[in-house]
């Protein structure tokens, strides 16, 4: 006898509770602005810091809005350039878990926040602090955008676009409270940024090394040889014009207790050459993951701080 059959079929089980489609939406915008690269934009204190203006009234005011709108720059130029990397993204075994390239964040949603921010930051800087940081902001994501259009396509030039992007965060203090940069400044800070993105290309290109499936085609063009060249002779360059920096003088005798200004290059010397290290090693990645990883980096580089905020406090 058939089994009786029942009037009502039984329900499917409820479908596991879903987090709301707009929260996944923002939580995908917020990965994709890379909180962790937040880091970088702390450079806007350099100039002022330098000048030993870090802690004016003005520069208190004015320093967070710079940090702000230059974070809203760089979350721009990551919105617009992971849509245009989508595709490819989508064939990497660690980007393709991007939310533009997950389908977190739609490619039209993350062309339309990068576009609104890309035109909303340097507009806010006209009327927040002055024509020459928004200038300075708009020069950066014209850059920036060409950048991931086309010019991480050519050799030398990427290097140098990239660099030019940690010199303008260390730049944009300096206009944004009217103060001038010295020409030891930019060399130092230029040749120490482009020592930085030398290493970790070249620790990219040494772990790329027989392996297949790379999405940045560039690497494959330069050679490990010619990387550590670079590397090599900006972190050279970049001690040099610290050294001149810290040996200039007007001959008059300084008022400090120690003559910090020149004990400091001893510090940035060794800050120097152990980063060096891991450049040799190949495993220079991100800057800032080197430095807060390796605790006597980190110490160094406290150390230098102090000494160098004292030789600019004349202490």
């Amino acid at each position: 006898m058939a089994e009786p059959t029942t009037l009502l079929e039984p329900r499917p089980a409820a479908a596991p509770a879903r987090a709301p489609a707009s929260r996944s939406l923002a939580l995908g915008l917020l990965r994709t602005a890379r909180p962790r690269q937040w880091l970088k934009n702390v450079l806007v204190v350099a100039a002022p810091a330098s000048a030993g203006e870090l802690f004016s009234v003005r520069a208190l005011t004015q320093l967070p809005l710079v940090f702000v709108l230059f974070t809203a720059c760089a979350a721009a130029v990551y919105l617009v350039n992971d849509a245009l990397d989508a595709e490819a993204d989508r064939a990497h075994p660690v980007k393709r878990h991007r939310p533009v390239a997950a389908g977190q964040v739609p490619v039209p949603v993350a062309y339309a926040v990068g576009g609104t921010l890309a035109v909303l930051a340097p507009t806010a800087a006209v009327w927040l602090c002055s024509p020459y940081t928004s200038a300075l902001l708009a020069a950066y994501l014209g850059l920036q955008l060409a950048y991931c259009v086309s010019l991480k396509h050519v050799l030398v030039v990427d290097l140098v676009v990239v660099t030019t992007g940690f010199l303008m965060r260390a730049m944009i203090g300096g206009p944004a409270l009217g103060i001038p940069l010295s020409r030891w400044f930019l060399i130092t800070t230029g040749f120490g940024a482009l020592f930085m993105v030398a290493a970790k290309r070249y620790s990219e290109a040494v772990q790329m090394a027989g392996k297949g499936g790379a999405t940045r085609v560039l690497l494959t063009e330069y050679t490990t040889g010619y990387l550590r060249f670079v590397w090599q002779l900006a972190a050279g360059v970049a001690v040099l014009g610290y050294c001149l920096w810290a040996l200039e003088g007007d001959g008059t005798p300084g008022t400090g207790l120690l003559p910090w200004r020149q004990l400091s290059v001893v510090a940035f010397v060794l800050a120097v050459l152990r980063y060096a290290v891991f450049a040799d090693r190949g495993t220079a990645g991100e800057p800032e993951d080197v430095v807060l990883r390796d605790r006597a980096l980190a110490l160094i580089a406290v150390v230098w701080l102090a000494m160098y905020g004292l030789a600019v406090a004349d202490w």
